[in-house]
């Protein structure tokens, strides 16, 4: 049986063609609005991850070090990051924010709003839980 025009990508064999290496259709303009886009503005001497084929930046990754390797920073303690033991703790992570002092004021302004929806019958016993959590921390 014959295929016509409209019958649909190929299919795999030696009569396949790729498809997706194209950057538009040129019958229907947007190979020339692609080819505009492309000397619209200048572009980088340097290459990019947008450059590279499948996403891989041209430089490698530093590899990764085995579990079980020998240390790479003898002078640094096992316990820097943590709260406990040599070492800077977990400040040197910048993880912690500073705590928020407008949100107690708001959240104690809320309050009688919580405790009303808390004191609906059809209140889940999640939300209960957590306006409870909110209460006990002003």
């Amino acid at each position: 049986m014959a295929r016509g025009p409209l019958a649909g990508a190929s299919g795999p064999g030696k009569f396949s063609k790729r498809t997706d290496m194209d950057l538009g259709s040129t019958g229907y303009g947007e190979g020339q609005e692609t080819a505009m886009l492309n000397t619209a503005a200048p572009k980088s001497k340097t290459r990019g991850i947008a450059d590279n084929v499948g996403g891989r930046p041209s430089n490698p990754v530093q590899p990764v070090t085995p579990l079980f390797a020998p240390t790479q920073k003898p002078e640094v303690p096992i316990t820097e990051g943590i709260d406990m033991g040599d070492g800077a703790g977990s400040e040197a992570l910048a993880m912690r924010q500073p705590d928020d002092v407008n949100f107690r004021s708001a959240i104690a302004s809320y309050m009688p709003v919580l405790a009303y929806v808390s004191d609906l019958p059809n209140t889940s016993p999640e939300t209960r839980k957590a306006i409870r959590q909110l209460r006990d921390q002003l």
